[in-house]
This record gives C-alpha cells, structure tokens and sequence, in this order.
C-alpha cells in the first residue's frame, strides 16, 4: 500500500507526541506525593492555585494531592490520622500538641495581624470610650486577637474588658453582618472578614502592631503555618523541601504580581474592586518576611501573654514554648527581595501574566 510522504510524515508526527506524553505522564507518576490538607473555602487555596497553575509541585520534584477539609478540626484529625502530610495551623497548637507528646512542628508563613474595628464614622477615641459597648468576637473566648486585646487593655488602661464591656462571640460572617447592622460597636474579626470592613469604611481602633509594642514586643510575630509531623520531615526531607520552596515561589508572585491575582479573583469571592484590592493588600501585609532568633524570642513572650490571658483552655499543658515547636531546617524562610523575584522567579515561570518590571 502507498502512503503519501506527507501523511506518514503526519503520523509519524502524532505517534512521537503520543509518546512523549506518555513518558510526561510517566514522569509525572514517578514522582514522590505530597499531600496536604486545606480548608475547602480557605483563602489558602489562593497560594495552592499558584502552584498548581504553574506545575511548581513539578518544578521541585512532587506531585502536590489536594485534600478539601471542612473545618479546623478536621484539619487536625486528618494530620493525626496520616490521612494528609501536610496542614495550615497556628504555632499554639503545634506547642500544645507536643506537650501531649505528639511531635509536630510548624513552618511558619504569615503574621499576627487584624486588631479591632469600628465604624468610620465612630467618635470613639480608645477603648476607654467602649464601656457598656457591644464588642464582638470571632473564634470563640480564646480568640489570640481577642486575648492579646485584653492584655493590652489592662497594661495600658488597667482596664478589663471584658467587664467593661458587653462580649458578644458569633462566627465570622455573622460577625461582619452585625457590624455592618450596627448591632455590635466593635469587632474582632478574621483577616479576610476585616479586610472587606475596611473596604466599607470602617476602621482600626487598636491594631495587633500596636497590641504587642504596648506589651514590648516590636517584632513581626508569626501566627500561621505548615503543620508536619517531625518523623515524617526527617525521612521525608527531599520532598518538604521541595513543597516549601513551591510554597515560597507561589507567595512572592502573589507579593509581586497584580495580574496574577485578576486569575485568581473568582477565587477570592469579592464582591467589588474594593473588596478584592483589600483583600489583595491584607494578604501581602500579612507574608511573614523571615524568621529568627528576634522573632522567636518576641513569639517566647506572646505565649507567655497569651498563657497568662488564655489558660489551660488555650495553651492546654504546656508551660512554655517548646523548642522544636518550629521546625529547624537549611531552607531560607526569607522572601527574597523583589528585584530578585523579578529575575529569579519571573523567568522561570514562562506562563505567567506577570510582566517584568
């Protein structure tokens, strides 16, 4: 049988791409899995877009599995149960857990942040002017926020607030509605919840910044981060390299580019340009520059604060902070500065909508 040049030229063609992605998809399944456990509608799926987008699991040698979760709670049960590697946690549990002999350790990521808010058009000048007020509070009594607000009413006021004034917990979205119905004078909210008050005019009273420097503590202070079982890091240590380096690359272009974040919008759910460009900012300002010994001994005195405000229902036994409550590796925590993003990462990511600049 004759077969033109130009069609066997064709087939030869498709047989090669055929194979060739055959031995991508081979690759791709010889490649060690990390899995990793976030809340469903968690604004941590921001960064895990990224890096699904741009294949960075790929570029740093894993495969990246995805676990929906539906709540905080679940998120430790399924760390516990080695059902996922990997969560998004706050360094007080990780303390609490160790102290209950189980050896998780964290990474930290981003900072205490968020503070106390009130109407744009309140006349009120400090929390002195909130006695007999209505505050609300997300996250329950042991909130760190709202703990870390008692602490500095009292240094600065010797003032208790919680007697003061009316407490009124909901969940963050109630929270935020009430505020916008006037019928709480004051909150404290979740970052991503303030973020859309501010682009409604509200404003800060007190800041978590200005808590801390009350209390002397001028550092940075981590809040968040990625939640590891301190065996399987040490066995596993190739591929939580890898993950944290795909973790740091998918920040600094959340830091960097604009344009990355109008692909991401849907994700974010804002509901107008001054809610998304809020929600934008709150996130840059939260990223956790670095970590050191500077920021682990001002994270020494928030426990001691905090333990203090919160009790055995916060800290549960734990005394201090443990040592190896955060995890020491060689890996550099720092954001690199942008004039090195913008050749170190820009480049290297040939999809990206991300301009240089």
């Amino acid at each position: 049988m004759f077969v033109r040049p130009a069609r066997l030229l064709l087939v030869i063609l498709c047989i090669s791409c055929i194979k060739l992605s055959n031995a991508h998809a081979n690759a791709d399944e010889n490649l060690p899995n990390v899995s990793i456990g976030v809340l469903q509608y968690g604004t941590v799926n921001w960064e895990i877009d990224i890096i699904k987008h741009y294949q960075l699991d790929k570029k740093y040698h894993f495969n990246l599995e995805v676990m929906p979760l539906s709540n905080k709670n679940a998120s430790a049960v399924a760390l516990q149960s080695k059902a996922v590697d990997i969560i998004l946690s706050d360094w007080l549990w990780v303390n609490r857990q160790r102290f209950n002999d189980k050896n998780y350790t964290l990474v930290p990521t981003s900072i205490a942040s968020g503070g106390l808010y009130i109407n744009g058009n309140s006349s009120v000048k400090s929390l002195r002017d909130l006695s007999q007020a209505k505050i609300g509070v997300a996250g329950g009594a042991v909130d760190k926020n709202w703990l870390l607000l008692q602490a500095y009413a009292q240094k600065k006021y010797q003032l208790t607030i919680k007697e003061s004034a009316e407490m009124v917990f909901a969940t963050p979205p109630l929270l935020n509605r009430l505020m916008l119905r006037n019928n709480v004078d004051a909150a404290i909210n979740f970052w991503h919840y303030n973020a859309r008050l501010r682009a409604n005019g509200y404003k800060v009273l007190v800041s978590v910044p200005q808590m801390l420097a009350e209390l002397g503590i001028t550092t940075k202070v981590p809040l968040l981060g990625w939640v590891f079982d301190q065996d399987w890091a040490t066995k596993n240590n190739q591929k939580l390299t890898g993950f944290l380096q795909a973790s740091k690359e998918a920040k600094q272009l959340l830091l960097l580019c604009d344009e990355e974040w109008q692909r991401i919008r849907f994700l974010t759910k804002a509901e107008n340009d001054d809610v998304f460009n809020a929600l934008k900012n709150e996130y840059r300002t939260r990223l956790l520059p670095k970590f050191g010994i500077e920021e682990m001994k001002a994270t020494e005195q928030v426990f001691a604060i905090l333990a203090k405000q919160g009790g055995r229902d916060l800290v549960g036994k734990a005394t201090k902070l443990a040592k190896q409550t955060f995890w020491k590796t060689d890996f550099n925590n720092e954001l690199i500065t942008l004039p090195e993003l913008n050749k170190h990462v820009l480049t290297s990511l040939p999809q990206t909508t991300c301009s240089l600049k």
